[in-house]
């Protein structure tokens, strides 16, 4: 009878047992293993030793489990494969290859391209999930600082001083008007045409973002009325006759009761959406993120 000796089993002791109980001699399990059999041999009997255990009969018919090694086996794969499940997880997050973004936006990723970026990401990295976060520019700073999202996609002029950003996307900016009104027959719109117009922009907490970047293309001598709601209230607002906004092409994949959309026809009428994030994030599936979407715009040539 063994008596079980009070030290630590290593790893590849275990390796061992596994393939040579799968081999069915040594020999094999050396050849398998890239050993001498007298390795083999040798290790099997440590094993045995340490457990306290006879694992294998030996015998003219070669090797065999004992009843004692037959149940040890069992115990020892599911720890085998658990500690190969163990290296697989951490390799995959090391890789970024799996985990989770926590991915603020300013407006939803409705049509191309950031839906397309959005769709390939999750074809290439199914295990790294994109969790959304709709929240508006002064959110996204500090959620971005204080780590409680990734990332963020957000448009360049909301971008804070010394952001960490790389571009990602050019959009066609669109006019949004009540399908009554007299420039919605117009093949031309040029910003002149609309200085006499009442624009509806978004605001939240005294932030004039919005408004800013409606004065980039208009200038201050337009009527700006700010409502703190979502872009689809402030359609709803254009759908009622109450003025006209600017969208996106992609926004403009969303139809709205009583909205038509007409393009602006002036070169600089485009909205550049860049990626933010703080560089000090070690976080594997951030960082592949953050350079799957620049990586990807620049291929697809959407900067």
């Amino acid at each position: 009878m063994r008596t079980m000796r009070n030290t630590s089993i290593d790893l590849d002791s275990l390796r061992y047992f596994s393939a040579t109980a799968s081999a069915g001699n040594f020999g094999r399990a050396a050849i398998h293993l890239g050993v001498q059999t007298s390795t083999v041999s040798r290790r099997i009997s440590q094993l045995e030793d340490q457990l306290g255990l006879t694992l294998f009969e030996r015998g003219h018919f070669g090797i065999r489990l004992t009843s004692g090694g037959r149940s040890v086996m069992v115990h020892v794969r599911r720890a085998l494969a658990d500690l190969d499940a163990v290296r697989s997880s951490a390799q995959s997050n090391a890789n970024g290859h799996v985990g989770q973004i926590r991915l603020g936006i300013r407006m939803p990723p409705i049509g191309k391209p950031l839906q397309a970026l959005l769709e390939h990401w999750r074809d290439r990295f199914p295990g790294a999930d994109v969790i959304l976060y709709e929240m508006n520019e002064r959110d996204i700073q500090a959620g971005i600082e204080e780590r409680r999202i990734d990332a963020a996609l957000m448009a360049k002029h909301t971008l804070w001083p010394h952001a960490v950003t790389e571009p990602i996307y050019r959009e066609p900016v669109l006019l949004a008007l009540p399908k009554t009104h007299p420039l919605r027959s117009r093949k031309i719109i040029k910003w002149g045409h609309l200085r006499d117009q009442t624009f509806l922009v978004q605001g939240w907490d005294e932030s004039q973002s919005a408004r800013e970047f409606y004065v980039s293309f208009l200038g201050g001598g337009v009527n700006y009325q700010a409502h703190a709601a979502s872009k689809q209230s402030v359609l709803a607002l254009v759908g009622a006759g109450f003025g006209m906004t600017l969208v996106t092409k992609s926004q403009a994949e969303v139809r709205f009761p009583g909205v038509v959309y007409r393009p602006v026809t002036e070169k600089n009428a485009f909205l550049e959406v860049d990626i933010v994030w703080a560089p000090e994030n070690k976080e594997a599936v951030v960082g592949r993120f953050v350079a799957f979407m620049r990586d990807e715009a620049r291929s697809r040539r959407f900067t």
